[in-house]
């Protein structure tokens, strides 16, 4: 008994060496355990305070949707003034290419009303409005011509002169006044041969009522 005695308490001692080194063990697990919640905690409440941080305020969002409502209702703003512009033009282009169709075509009327006077006149008398007796030829038709043809250019380049230094548009009409200060003579050359000069707009080149008496065309 006695012998067995030593060895009963070394046992008991061993088994109680091994139970408390087994719960040691589980101890320092679980406090491994418990620190590794705890950081996950830890990381977890973090995004949580960097979300909330970088959540935007109500009323910055608004005004973002604001700005955005703003600038698309511009760009469709512009877009339409664009389309506005464009039309315009156009009309502005076409109102002008009428102009200057009736423009011409007064001036075409005027010619053809001027020359219908001549012809009756003519019928009449026997003698054109300012010109030769019926059946009598000038001396020298080119030169009757010639000389129209410079009377024109005269008169075209006080039109061209006077919108310069008047600062007119093309369109614009000017009297016959208006251009006496840029002629030889301040006055209004007339057509050797009896014709009558349609000064017309800055744009077109003047013309002679007489058929055959006319500058060039444009090039």
């Amino acid at each position: 008994m006695k012998t067995a005695l030593p060895w009963l308490v070394a046992v008991i001692g061993l088994a109680a060496a091994a139970y408390f080194f087994n719960a040691n063990k589980t101890s320092t697990a679980q406090v491994t355990k418990l620190q590794a919640d705890v950081q996950e905690m830890q990381t977890l409440r973090a995004e949580v305070v960097s979300l909330k941080t970088n959540v935007v305020p109500p009323d910055e969002l608004a005004r973002l949707r604001k700005d955005s409502d703003d600038a698309l209702r511009l760009r469709n703003e512009v877009r339409q003034l664009r389309e506005t512009k464009t039309t315009l033009t156009q009309q502005a282009q076409s109102a002008q290419a009428a102009v200057q169709q009736a423009q011409q075509q007064a001036a075409n009327a005027q010619a053809e009303a001027v020359a219908a006077n001549q012809r009756a006149a003519t019928a009449t008398t026997g003698t054109p409005v300012g010109g030769v007796p019926v059946g009598t030829a000038p001396a020298n038709p080119q030169q009757v011509i010639d000389a129209c043809i410079n009377n024109l250019r005269q008169i075209d380049g006080a039109k061209q002169q006077w919108a310069l230094e008047n600062k007119k548009t093309a369109e614009a009409l000017p009297g016959r006044q208006d251009l006496l200060p840029y002629l030889q003579g301040q006055r209004l050359p007339q057509c050797p041969g009896g014709g009558r000069y349609i000064v017309g707009p800055v744009n077109i080149t003047p013309t002679c009522s007489i058929p055959g008496h006319g500058l060039p065309p444009l090039q």
